[in-house]
């Protein structure tokens, strides 16, 4: 089986504004992470929750630096491309949300450095006849070693989906409307290189957030 040379999309900058504040599902209750794991960070409790540089807050933030990328409510260009000036770090929470286009074939979620693919998320609607979530690298041009074992495939074409990808110093959970998914070890270490999110493929994008868990 011959595999795809790594490629890196990348679409227009997104002149966005402040979105609303995440509403999480289920109410203002913080629901814990999916899988109830005691050792898991929980959900952060609500709106008004203080999360970090990247979470939601009143105000503009204090001080200088780049001010975060953050989605437009309109639907966002796909190709997608946002910039993760600080990489990626413990308790960071990635949310997506979107709808599966009618009749998709696949999805890829990417995050990036700037020569590698540090994780590669590849729903595929039909490989073979059986519908599959790729989960991989790419790293010094040659793909590693594929993830593909999951019991439940939760996308619908023309349905609204979430996604929702955490990071820990060890691992990716990801986490698919409200259900955790998997895990991913993370294959390149240093995860202040991580600075690219990139989704492309066959959906329509509402919203993207990124946020710190207390």
């Amino acid at each position: 089986m011959l595999l795809p040379v790594c490629v890196f999309q990348v679409a227009e900058d997104q002149n966005g504004r402040q979105p609303n504040q995440p509403t999480w599902p289920g109410g203002s209750t913080a629901p814990a992470w999916p899988g109830g794991q005691p050792a898991n960070p929980t959900w952060p409790q609500g709106p008004s929750q203080p999360s970090g540089p990247w979470g939601p807050g009143p105000g503009p933030s204090p001080g200088p630096g780049p001010t975060p990328p953050v989605a437009p409510q309109q639907n966002l260009t796909v190709p997608f491309n946002m910039p993760l000036p600080q990489g990626v770090y413990d308790k960071l929470l990635i949310t997506i949300a979107g709808t599966i286009k009618p009749n998709a074939d696949k999805i890829t979620v990417d995050l990036a450095t700037a020569r590698d693919i540090a994780f590669h998320f590849n729903p595929r609607f039909n490989e073979g006849g059986k519908k599959v979530i790729i989960r991989n690298s790419c790293i010094g041009e040659k793909w590693g070693k594929e993830e593909r074992e999951l019991q439940h495939f939760p996308f619908v074409p023309g349905q609204n989906f979430e996604i929702k990808i955490l990071c820990t110093n060890t691992e990716l959970k990801v986490a698919v409307n409200n259900s955790h998914m998997l895990d991913f070890k993370h294959r390149i270490t240093n995860l202040r290189d991580i600075k690219r999110l990139n989704i492309y493929y066959d959906l329509t994008l509402s919203r993207v957030n990124l946020e710190m868990l207390p």
